[in-house]
């Protein structure tokens, strides 16, 4: 398999080179200035980064996560960056009426919404299905679901401002993986949610973007910490994944693939030589290191 992967893999670069970077577009900060953002998941993590990245662009800023001691050091360092405003609702996604006021925080703020970006997670363990049907459940609540009301709750304003949704997933939701089922169910209804109601929007001539962001594997601290001992791969840097997700939502882009060349060799392959992308998979992971 090493052989053939050091022919294979060069060749699948320069298709994807072809593909994916034919017609490069011009991002500028200035598309996020004085803009109006919530980001969900942001006090820590890849939603930490993209609250400082949106900050130095001078965006207006309503955070939200779980942890509320951790939120008020975030804004406060957004305030410090460059915010045109920073504010935050802490509270979990489990409670299902924490959507509707995180919109409302927003609109009784400004008025309005531009850009709402669904980046928060619920707790999942990396190991072998252990047939608990309840946790699936509430993950889809958190993970799924609360994406799905954020969304209704939103839509209304941007509508308006014709603005963009930005919907983080991960390779998970595209290729299925060993030891994450209920989270790797979760981000597959997120594409099927998210991509079916994309094609309603353009029928209903709805001038409002949704970007999905398949992501690899990524140096937060949750990641490192829960698939590290585990996965040979090397992460990417968290900084610089929250500020393409930023820059694909501005550009409303249909998909982010980051990093870009491994998440698009990956898809290609699933469509060319799924046993193979399988097989490749497993060959990634310490098995001995997952103990059931």
């Amino acid at each position: 398999m090493g052989l053939l992967l050091k022919i294979f893999i060069p060749l699948l670069g320069l298709v994807l080179a072809f593909y994916f970077y034919s017609a490069p577009e011009n991002f500028s900060e200035e598309m996020l200035r004085g803009k109006r953002v919530i980001v969900t998941g942001a006090s820590s993590g890849i939603g930490e980064q993209m609250a400082y990245h949106l900050a130095r662009m001078e965006a207006h800023l309503l955070l939200t996560a779980r942890r509320e001691a951790k939120l008020q050091k975030v804004v406060e360092r957004c305030l410090e960056l460059g915010a045109a405003s920073a504010r935050y609702v802490s509270g979990s996604m489990e409670d299902t009426t924490l959507p509707e006021v995180v919109v409302k925080e927003a609109e009784n703020t400004w008025g309005g919404l531009d850009m709402l970006i669904l980046n928060h997670i619920g707790y999942s363990y990396f190991n072998y299905f252990n047939g608990d049907v309840g946790h699936v459940r509430k993950l889809l609540e958190t993970n799924f679901l609360s994406y799905v009301a954020m969304t209704t709750s939103a839509l209304p304003m941007l509508k308006e401002s014709e603005g963009s949704i930005v919907v983080v997933s991960s390779m998970a939701g595209k290729i299925g993986s060993p030891f994450v089922a209920p989270y790797s169910a979760t981000k597959f209804a997120l594409d099927g949610f998210f991509s079916s109601l994309r094609h309603e929007f353009i029928i209903d001539k709805v001038n409002v973007s949704i970007t999905l962001c398949v992501l690899g594997y990524i140096d937060t601290e949750n990641a490192v910490r829960a698939v590290s001992h585990a996965i040979q791969d090397t992460p990417a840097p968290k900084e610089e994944c929250a500020l393409e997700i930023i820059k694909s939502g501005a550009l409303r882009r249909r998909e982010l693939h980051y990093p870009s060349w491994a998440m698009g060799s990956l898809l290609l392959l699933r469509d060319i030589a799924p046993d193979f992308l399988d097989s490749l998979i497993r060959s990634k992971y310490n098995v001995e290191n997952i103990r059931r």
